[in-house]
């Protein structure tokens, strides 16, 4: 199986942190959150991985490169200007779809600044058992933007501002909040028509309008946690040692 890690932001929320590395470099408990991202797909059987870098990109060339990619396939996609979540993904259709022939083998998006204990092999199985064209873990937790799922999770449409989108009639609604990993169909990229930059949510919403399958998969039972701010490192480092993520 194959995945791309997001890993091409400023890193921000994360200063001073970031002033001299990427936030795929920010370390906890003595590990590099791409370590940790990288580690977990590998549990999961994923063998080739494509990351995307801009800010400090050598640096994570070089770090790669010095822990021979830890036994993976792991190649790099460099963006001279950010490209979103869904411009990043769509610039690397090339590695998801070489020698293919066809297939529609799903692979996993998974962001550098989450961790979790999320089964992605259940999550997998979930996308294959439903024929989804996308599939992603969301929780029940606050969050400041929802996203909006009908009774049998199918995605139809999100809340941000207190203010509803619905792309998608359902009679009954329920929010809740993305987790930042994804499981998708290589098809997905013959529906992308936009270029440059644009955000990967706002691609599946216009597709949940048109009718194709973007499905929630409940993660509720699972370990998570945003590492976007310096204090939620602090909290990661005291779940490292409480053994809540091995």
């Amino acid at each position: 199986m194959k995945a791309m890690i997001l890993a091409a932001g400023l890193g921000t929320r994360l200063r001073p942190l970031t002033n001299d590395r990427p936030k795929a470099l920010v370390e906890i408990a003595g590990r590099t959150l791409l370590e940790i991202t990288l580690l977990r797909l590998q549990k999961f059987d994923v063998q080739e991985v494509i990351v995307n870098v801009h800010h400090f990109a050598d640096l994570v060339v070089e770090y790669l490169e010095g822990h021979d990619n830890f036994g993976m396939r792991i190649e790099i996609s460099r963006e001279d200007q950010l490209l979103d979540t869904g411009g990043g993904l769509k610039k690397v259709a090339w590695f998801f779809r070489e020698d293919s022939s066809g297939s529609d083998e799903p692979f996993i998006l998974h962001n550098v600044d989450v961790i979790s204990s999320i089964d992605l092999g259940r999550m997998v199985q979930f996308h294959k058992q439903h024929q989804t064209l996308a599939t992603l873990a969301v929780q029940d937790r606050p969050t400041s933007r929802y996203l909006l799922f009908d009774e049998h999770m199918r995605l139809c449409g999100r809340r941000q501002n207190g203010s509803d989108e619905v792309v998608l009639a359902s009679a009954k609604t329920q929010a809740l909040a993305f987790s930042g990993v994804h499981v998708i169909s290589p098809r997905i990229f013959d529906k992308m028509p936009d270029d440059g930059a644009f955000s990967i949510i706002s691609t599946y919403l216009r597709l949940t309008a048109q009718e194709e399958s973007i499905f929630g998969f409940r993660a509720d039972e699972y370990y998570w946690r945003d590492l976007g701010r310096t204090e939620s490192l602090a909290r990661a480092e005291q779940d490292f040692a409480a053994g809540l993520l091995g």
